[in-house]
């Protein structure tokens, strides 16, 4: 096992990351800014070394300093946890070639994944099944592009190779629109992501979204968890996830989640991963594979009984799987809700000092999170301060849970998305399962 690692990232993550090296018997060391020394993981770890300002780009996103401090601590691993640089191959080489385990994919997975193209043709040789689209980049050929659009058939979304998170793309439902939109998608990719490389997909008008996570160890060996519902998202973010998905059977899972697992197997992947779909009409679509752990791994987590960031920790130390496919057992349903530190309506950032906090409990109920009485959210990072997960034996007891444990929770000092959570776990459309990807928007009213 490895002897100490050290946790390139900040909030209710690097304290996730901490407790499983705790509990592993694995040293932990903690980087933070100047903003974050406070954070419960860095009072928690047994080394913190403080790596620059507030700015993230002079702290959590500074490589040379997060490698210096790996070196100065002896240090044998970095866990990038998820965001900042997780999912960069430059900070993944960079790791490797300095003598430090990345826990993580290879710098060259993590590039074939990045790029949404060589992901899409990767997946399509692997026999997963893809969204209908341009099958490569699109070029300045304006002829050539209305006759891949047509082929595809309106509507039609471009999208930027390099993009994620909702950015670099563009709806188009006219050919009259489509050479404007390619242009300006491309303008923004390179501004955005430093690659004007866009492509072409087919449309779906009302999917879901339904991902399938994984665990791969590199050696030939690798196992699906089944699949989450993360629809019910605003602008492209995920609000509340769920595992399993609404709808889905024990056929269907099976099918698409052995696709998942030998697509692991061929690209040689190592690692936590998971594969995301739109799902519509009983058919999954690929979109992309991310590199890393998710925010909302705890669900699949309470379905499996499988530590998502221990098996990350062993892969990393050389050791193959712990499980095999066969011993994987859906059992139950779980429920996430990200808490965020924001305003409920508006959803503008609310930083701030927490003057009271009262965390829920009782069977079934989990809160991964950082914050504390006392503690002030900085306003420098991205605001989510907590994920309150519940679990229960069947779907209706999981969320039954989950309107109790809101009730429970008390943040006093700032506003939070709480009273949002609320309102969804009363909302008749997603207690009956598998609202779509628009659903929340359509009832916020966000156009």
């Amino acid at each position: 096992m490895l002897d100490k690692v050290l946790i390139a990232n900040r909030g209710e993550i690097a304290l996730r990351i901490l407790r499983a090296c705790k509990e592993l018997g694995i040293k932990t060391v903690a980087v933070h800014s100047t903003a974050d020394k406070n954070l419960k993981h860095v009072l928690l770890a047994d080394e913190s070394i403080c790596i620059g300002k507030a700015s993230a780009t002079e702290s959590y996103l500074n490589i040379p300093r997060i490698i210096a401090a790996a070196e100065v601590t002896n240090s044998i691993a970095i866990h990038p946890g998820y965001g900042f640089l997780a999912e960069n191959a430059d900070f993944a080489e960079a790791v490797e070639k300095s003598g430090f385990i990345f826990v993580g994919p290879t710098a060259d997975t993590i590039s074939l994944m990045g790029d949404k193209v060589s992901a899409i043709n990767s997946m399509k040789k692997a026999g997963v099944p893809c969204v209908p689209g341009s099958d490569g980049p699109l070029n300045d050929d304006a002829e050539r592009n209305k006759g891949i659009a047509k082929r595809i058939g309106y509507p039609i979304i471009v999208k930027a190779a390099g993009g994620g998170g909702g950015r670099g793309m563009r709806v188009v439902r006219k050919e009259e629109e489509l050479i404007k939109a390619i242009e300006t998608t491309q303008a923004e990719a390179g501004a955005a992501f430093g690659n004007a490389t866009v492509y072409m997909e087919k449309f779906l008008e009302n999917p879901r979204h339904v991902e399938i996570q994984v665990l791969a160890d590199g050696q030939g060996n690798a196992i699906h968890l089944g699949e989450r519902d993360c629809s019910m998202q605003r602008r492209h973010q995920k609000v509340v996830e769920e595992a399993p998905a609404p709808g889905i059977s024990e056929q269907m899972r099976s099918k698409i989640g052995d696709r998942c697992r030998r697509a692991c197997i061929e690209i040689g992947y190592r690692g936590a991963g998971t594969f995301e779909f739109l799902y519509e009409n009983g058919e999954f679509y690929f979109i992309e594979m991310n590199t890393r752990i998710q925010v909302e791994h705890p669900v699949s987590e309470m379905i499996t009984g499988v530590d998502l960031i221990k098996e990350q920790l062993r892969i990393a130390a050389g050791q193959p799987l712990s499980i095999d496919q066969s011993q994987i057992q859906i059992r139950g349903h779980a429920i996430e809700c990200r808490i965020n530190a924001e305003d409920p309506e508006t959803f503008v950032p609310s930083p701030g000092h927490i003057d009271m906090f009262h965390s829920p409990g009782g069977l079934g109920v989990r809160w991964d999170s950082h914050i504390y009485a006392g503690y002030a959210v900085p306003p420098f990072y991205d605001s989510m301060i907590g994920k309150l997960i519940t679990y229960g034996e069947s779907r209706d007891e999981a969320i039954a849970r989950m309107r109790h444990a809101l009730d429970e929770l008390v943040i006093d000092g700032i506003k939070t998305n709480i009273p949002l959570q609320r309102k969804i776990m009363s909302d008749e459309n997603f207690f009956a399962g598998g609202t779509n990807i628009h659903y929340l928007e359509k009832k916020l009213g966000i156009s």
